[in-house]
């Protein structure tokens, strides 16, 4: 159990959204990992359940129309061919990378109790993602 200020909170989002706004301006597209939390909607389509698990990855490119406020994340992301709106709270962006960069950041999963102590998923193997996978094939 870890204990975090809301001080802390607050910065951390701060840096994610640093972080995704400077890969977004050099590389042109920036991807994020989204962890399930109820309070996390992805239109109608929802989390899969493996995505439940580990995570859902999406891409943002600099044509796209989204806005980020300062808790959440508001888009219109088209999978398959069905447009859905998504609302992502910044506490659920558990990964922000661009493959085109090598670069990444992660964040621990935050996740407020009763107590309004913060717990750490600490299982976070399954959650990395080698970026090298990912890289445009020439």
């Amino acid at each position: 159990m870890i204990e975090i200020s809301e001080k802390l909170i607050v910065r951390l989002n701060e840096i994610k959204k640093r972080t995704f706004f400077e890969l977004l301006e050099l590389a042109g597209r920036v991807f994020i990992i989204v962890d399930y939390q109820e309070n996390v909607i992805i239109g109608k389509r929802g989390f899969l359940p493996e995505e439940k698990e580990r995570g859902l990855v999406l891409v943002f490119n600099k044509r796209m129309n989204f806005q980020w406020d300062e808790d959440v994340l508001k888009a219109t992301l088209v999978f398959g061919s069905i447009p859905e709106k998504c609302y992502i709270p910044v506490n659920a962006i558990a990964g922000i990378f661009s493959p085109d960069l090598r670069v990444q950041l992660l964040t621990p999963v935050l996740k407020f109790g009763k107590t309004e102590k913060v717990t750490e998923n600490l299982s976070r193997k399954d959650k990395i993602i080698n970026i090298s996978d990912l890289r445009k094939k020439k």
